[in-house]
């Protein structure tokens, strides 16, 4: 049993190891995680305070579009 405890010990070792090793790239990416979502969300904001106007739809979206029959 204490072999058993003794080779648990070890593994979660190496495992603690592995993750302070990557620990600087992990925060590095966290970051920038953040800052794409406080990006986002001030976009959001933004279109909600001034919802910008649609641009006009072009003539070949019109031609191509199967709701807009001549008929």
């Amino acid at each position: 049993m204490g072999f058993l405890s003794f080779l648990v010990l070890l593994g979660i070792a190496y495992l603690i190891w592995r993750v302070t090793d990557q620990m600087p790239d992990l925060i590095f990416r966290l970051s920038e995680v953040q800052r794409d979502v406080a990006e986002i969300r001030r976009r959001l904001a933004n279109e909600g305070a001034a919802p910008a106007e649609a641009p006009p739809a072009s003539s070949t979206e019109a031609e191509s579009s199967p709701h807009t029959s001549g008929d």
